[in-house]
């Protein structure tokens, strides 16, 4: 398997020390960025070969994933198109949809339009998939793949998804750390120091997190089970459902979907 990056951010660090800790080549790997430092950077961290621009040395690569700034891409893409016969694209570009990436592409159709979210630069994202009609088993195999190489892959038929997928998971870490720093809060006001609300919340998220992803039963279960009637959870809870937390999170998310359309339409306009 031979990979190429155009973009040498975190998550595309990210990727390429995925694969090579699952057995992918370090001479098989390619990144190109134009910022000289962090070429720099990438090829000694990872001791891959490395370019500063867009050329014919991307034609000998099964898989090009893209991973700029959304702003850039039609750019990239317009440079990229010459190059393109067989290779499967994979975008990690937000908010960019893979029929307008396409269009920019000059009709090139072999994209998998990809939204990871930031646990992938600990090895523990998620990532949703959604591939143009007419793409291969073997290049969505290859997709799924790549980015497997830094935690779970989610396909979905329908790209206009992906638009959710980002309200849930490519914004969720952000609704986590949003209620990490509430129980902070509530600890400091309880009386402890910071390290001792930060420990205990931090390991809270955690071992719930991985609780209900062990245990394979609903949320609502775990949650009943530890919910005592006339108890501390009880009133904990119960305040929550008074003022309303888990219809204010739900309609956080339909914004979230609704703001990454509206972005869709804005990045896709040109």
């Amino acid at each position: 398997m031979k990979i190429a990056f155009i973009g040498g951010g975190n998550m595309a660090a990210a990727l390429i020390g995925g694969l090579i800790k699952r057995g992918v080549a370090p001479a098989g790997i390619y990144a190109i960025d134009i910022n000289d430092e962090a070429r720099e950077r990438t090829g000694k961290q990872f001791g891959i070969a490395t370019g500063a621009a867009i050329d014919e040395k991307l034609a000998g690569y099964d898989a090009i994933v893209i991973a700029v700034k959304p702003q850039v891409l039609k750019g990239v893409a317009e440079a990229l198109a010459p190059h393109l016969s067989k290779q499967t694209i994979i975008s990690i570009a937000a908010g960019i949809r893979a029929t307008d990436l396409s269009r920019w592409l000059g009709g090139y159709a072999q994209i998998v339009r990809t939204m990871p979210n930031t646990p992938a630069l600990i090895g523990m994202g998620v990532t949703g998939l959604a591939a143009l009609p007419g793409v291969s088993d073997a290049a969505k195999a290859l997709a799924s793949q790549v980015l497997e190489a830094v935690g779970t892959a989610v396909w979905f038929h329908d790209e206009s998804r992906l638009d959710a997928v980002t309200a849930i998971s490519g914004s969720g870490p952000a609704y986590v750390f949003y209620f990490i720093e509430a129980m902070q809060e509530a600890a400091r006001q309880l009386g402890m120091d910071e390290e001792q609300g930060r420990a205990l919340a931090v390991a809270t998220f955690t071992g719930a997190a991985q609780l209900a992803a062990q245990s394979g039963e609903p949320a609502s279960v775990l949650r009943e089970r530890v919910t005592s009637k006339g108890g501390t959870t009880a009133a904990a809870l119960s305040s929550f459902d008074a003022q309303g937390v888990k219809d204010a999170i739900v309609r956080g998310a339909l914004a979230a979907e609704a703001r990454a359309k509206e972005m869709g339409d804005e990045l896709g306009a040109a």
